[in-house]
């Protein structure tokens, strides 16, 4: 499938624990807001290329549990989840993200070991700016992710939820 777009997603390492993903998106910024933060739209662009996306949930208030889940080509399940601290509609989205599938991944006390990822939402001349920086725990979770093929994944996710804005307008 041709995506059509010319954005790519930028990928740095701003710290130690710390990746920065800068994206921008041919589409007013309440639009692309509304297609990360709208479960049936979730579903459309989540996985990409690689697979069918088999749970979008989302409870959007502060407090409030997210979790997505897919089947991936090479059919196993590829699932994450998390909690929404801070939301400001079509600007600011905090909340934590944890991969299920990672081993020993609960803190002593039960917290669950996980990122915080911030996501920001700026609009620029009808376009949209999203900026997600993910706070990782230790250099070595952040490291894990880098090198698990996230951006290959996350390439083809933000071109779909690109189409998936547009298509809203």
């Amino acid at each position: 499938m041709t995506t059509g777009t010319t954005h790519t997603a930028k990928v740095t390492l701003p710290s130690d624990t710390q990746i920065l993903i800068t994206r921008e998106f041919e589409a007013p910024k309440h639009l692309v807001f509304k297609a990360y933060t709208t479960p049936e739209l979730v579903k459309r662009w989540w996985s990409g290329e690689r697979g069918e996306v088999t749970v979008a949930e989302i409870d959007l208030r502060v407090g409030g549990r997210w979790r997505y889940a897919m089947v991936a080509n090479e059919g196993f399940e590829v699932a994450f989840h998390g909690e929404y601290r801070e939301i400001v509609p079509d600007e600011r989205l905090v909340s934590t993200e944890v991969f299920e599938g990672m081993p020993d991944q609960e803190y002593p006390g039960g917290d669950e070991l996980g990122t915080l990822n911030t996501a920001t939402f700026t609009e620029i001349d009808g376009r949209t700016r999203l900026e997600v920086l993910v706070d990782c725990p230790s250099t070595e979770i952040r490291d894990a992710i880098i090198s698990s093929g996230m951006e290959g994944g996350m390439q083809e996710g933000f071109d779909r939820l690109e189409q998936v804005a547009i298509s809203l307008a």
